[in-house]
């Protein structure tokens, strides 16, 4: 259950970083051009800087997430195997061991069969 939580949230900060990417404008433009002539609220500066702690904050949520999927993750394979491996020993104890070879039926010595009595 852990490990659907922690995909969804990985894809859902993937999704975000997306968008923060995709608003951005490498030569300064973007979304902060738009405000650059009016006195908005976030204003000019306080935009890009907010979109790069935005870009910053999502990548770092996936590489934690992503550490804490495969954390989960290896903790329900070591859990799978142990109980495998128990199993696995469980069933080797229930094995008869290699059959033994009848006496008195086969052949022995120089190919003489004896009579049986």
């Amino acid at each position: 259950m852990g490990e659907i939580i922690l995909n969804i949230l990985i894809i859902a900060a993937c999704i975000l970083l997306i968008l923060v990417v995709l608003v951005q404008d490498s030569k300064g433009g973007g979304l902060t051009s738009s405000f650059g002539s009016s006195n908005q609220i976030l204003g000019v500066r306080r935009t890009t800087d907010f979109l790069e702690k935005a870009t910053w904050a999502f990548a770092i949520a996936i590489i934690v997430l992503s550490l804490a999927s495969s954390w989960v993750d290896s903790g329900t394979a070591v859990a799978n195997n142990s109980s495998s491996v128990s199993k696995q020993q469980a069933d080797q104890t229930n094995v008869p061991s290699a059959p033994q070879q009848q006496q008195g039926g086969g052949q022995q010595g120089g190919g003489q069969q004896q009579p049986q009595q």
